[in-house]
């Protein structure tokens, strides 16, 4: 499989497509439930919005973990080098500290400040993240 993504022109390149394809699931939905729990679409329960938004954002997750597993596993030492590789990652695992804390914590049902800006880190790491991604064709 590692030897298709070197030699087929076109393998990376979809590799990369679906990357992006979980990345906009994953924090469009984490946005989407954002703007409700801070008072946009007042009418949407939170708790069935959040239910269908992070089912969606984990799978959008499992797109991008997946593939970009995928396309590490062409060019490791590389990517090992590269500065951006790893503050992305550095920036993935405070996501998911972040995720963990919020959910642990039961932000979802507190709806107060510390959830509030808990989201809101998701959503700056999420960037962060993405700008990582894509610095790392530039260094």
């Amino acid at each position: 499989m590692f030897t298709a993504l070197k030699t087929h022109a076109w393998a990376y390149p979809v590799l990369e497509i679906v990357h992006i394809l979980g990345i906009a699931l994953l924090l469009g939905n984490l946005v989407l439930l954002e703007l409700r729990v801070f008072g946009r679409g007042a009418a949407l329960p939170v708790r069935d919005l959040a239910r269908l938004s992070l089912s969606v954002a984990l799978a959008g997750f499992g797109l991008a973990a997946v593939s970009g597993l995928l396309m590490f596993a062409s060019q490791p030492e590389e990517l090992l080098s590269n500065r951006a590789f790893t503050l992305k990652m550095l920036l993935l695992f405070a996501a998911g500290c972040n995720a963990a804390w919020f959910h642990g914590r039961q932000s979802l049902e507190l709806l107060d400040g510390m959830a509030r800006a808990q989201m809101i880190a998701s959503t700056l790491i999420w960037l962060a993240v993405i700008a990582c991604g894509r610095w790392i064709a530039y260094l």
